[in-house]
């Protein structure tokens, strides 16, 4: 096998159809005046996207020949988007009718952040812990996110960290990270987090990963660091070996 073809990266087309959905019904949900009064913080609307990728089929490309090809084989791409929306609207009533107690819910402010000035914009973080035995999504497990050692702050209160993984969507977790400050614009850097998780079910685990990120000029709303996402290739956590075990 030629080792090259390992760095190609295999793309999961269903999420950019589920975001580009889930996305134009919030926005039309809100231009309508939002009726209904439904939550559609920045929690409550990952938690929607969440719920819909769950129940999607995904469709794995390699490449943009693959994107042709799905597109020619989705003869009924215009049922599959239905599809796909009546899943966002289910998804968001689910969502607003468990909401996350820990969250803060309603419209939020960038507001903790001095605006005109330079900044890594960091994405939001996304994966999964998973049961290294069983494979099964974990829950009730909580996930640390740190810089330099450090808790990392969250961009908006609606956003945990540590993160506890919940029974609506297993497994999954996600960060929003402040924006790092920058000496000048489009400054390159690799930025270093790791995630920590502790249970007493578990061996500890500590994950390191590296972020690339270029500065910008941070502005109200302009950079939207929250649609972009840096994803984590699924997590296994194993339980204590005998000799943690036997103490």
């Amino acid at each position: 096998m030629d080792g090259g073809n390992m760095s190609i990266e295999i793309y999961n087309v269903s999420e950019d159809i589920v975001r580009s959905m889930a996305q134009t019904i919030f926005d039309s949900i809100k231009k309508q005046g939002n009726a209904e009064k439904l939550c559609l913080c920045d929690q409550c609307q990952l938690d929607t996207i969440c719920y819909a990728l769950n129940r999607v089929e995904p469709r794995y490309i390699v490449s943009n020949r693959g994107i042709t090809r799905i597109d020619r084989d989705w003869a009924d791409r215009r049922q599959t988007e239905a599809d796909i929306a009546a899943l966002v609207y289910k998804g968001i009533r689910q969502v607003n009718h468990n909401q996350r107690s820990n969250a803060v819910h309603g419209d939020t402010e960038d507001d903790h952040w001095a605006f005109n000035k330079p900044i890594f914009d960091i994405p939001t973080i996304v994966g999964r812990l998973l049961d290294g035995q069983t494979f099964a999504p974990l829950t009730g497990v909580a996930v640390e996110l740190r810089y330099n050692g450090e808790i990392v702050l969250m961009r908006s209160t609606n956003w945990q960290n540590p993160f506890t993984l919940i029974e609506h969507t297993p497994g999954a977790y996600s960060f929003w990270p402040v924006p790092l400050p920058a000496d000048a614009v489009d400054v390159n850097k690799v930025i270093s987090y790791s995630l920590k998780v502790e249970s007493p079910n578990y061996e500890t685990m500590i994950h390191h990963f590296k972020i690339p990120a270029v500065s910008v000029i941070q502005t109200p709303h302009a950079s939207r660091s929250q649609d972009r996402t840096f994803k984590i290739p699924d997590l296994y956590l194993f339980p204590p070996g005998e000799a943690e075990q036997n103490g």
